[in-house]
């Protein structure tokens, strides 16, 4: 239990993002899409490293684990409660120590380069459209509060979210999707996403790549290095 303002909050109850911002520490964290997320810059690869590692010990103690991306000079570290769909007290408690651990090495918080990326598909009839694009990317439900939204269960990729529409508007973009797979997971994945109610657009230039598209008409084209002019 935890107690804030002369409230006492569970462990794993699902904090409002406003009430998350306000406990923790604005040089470092900021609420994005439904995650906390801070980036830290460190002078030196080897600088960052060793943060990671204290992160990492940090989380194990508690038993509550983020994800962590390093970079050259620089750690992202993005945390979520999973098993209570959102954010909770234990994202709060860590977050703290983990800020406590950048001060004691000396890294500096950059909120503006803890941006993520989001991409939104417009459907009609979004549960016929989202397993295509579950199976295609090989992503996993989101395990937030939204249900039309899907993600990388590595953690790198970018959030994928539905939103409904009313009526069809063809043609409003021409954007397609490239997922650049393994060469040995090309035919699975195809398969994954027809199965999943897509269809085969076109294999004219398999196995460089596959043309797919899901119900609605939306593309994905799975791509390998076989084939092309530096395999």
């Amino acid at each position: 239990m935890s107690v804030a303002g002369g409230r006492v909050f569970s462990m794993t109850e699902v904090l409002k993002w406003s009430v998350v911002t306000d406990r923790v520490d604005a040089r470092h964290w900021r609420v994005i899409a439904g995650r906390l997320r801070a980036t830290f810059g460190a002078d030196d690869f080897a600088a960052a490293a060793a943060f990671v590692s204290r992160v990492a010990q940090a989380a194990d103690a508690a038993n509550h684990h983020p994800d962590v991306l390093l970079r050259w000079g620089e750690v992202a570290v993005t945390t979520v409660s999973h098993d209570a769909g959102g954010l909770t007290q234990r994202d709060v408690d860590l977050a703290a120590t983990i800020s406590a651990l950048a001060d004691e090495l000396g890294l500096a918080g950059k909120p503006p380069k803890s941006e993520t990326l989001e991409i939104a598909i417009d459907a009609i009839d979004i549960p016929a459209v989202r397993p295509f694009w579950k199976a295609v990317l090989a992503y996993v439900d989101d395990g937030g509060d939204d249900d039309n939204a899907i993600a990388d269960p590595a953690g790198v990729g970018p959030a994928f979210w539905f939103q409904q529409m009313d009526a069809p508007r063809p043609q409003r973009n021409r954007i397609h999707l490239d997922v650049i797979v393994p060469h040995d997971e090309a035919e699975s994945r195809v398969a994954a996403a027809i199965a999943a109610g897509g269809h085969l657009v076109s294999d004219d230039a398999a196995p460089r790549f596959w043309v797919l598209a899901d119900t609605e008409g939306n593309e994905a084209c799975v791509c390998t290095w076989e084939g092309r002019s530096s395999s």
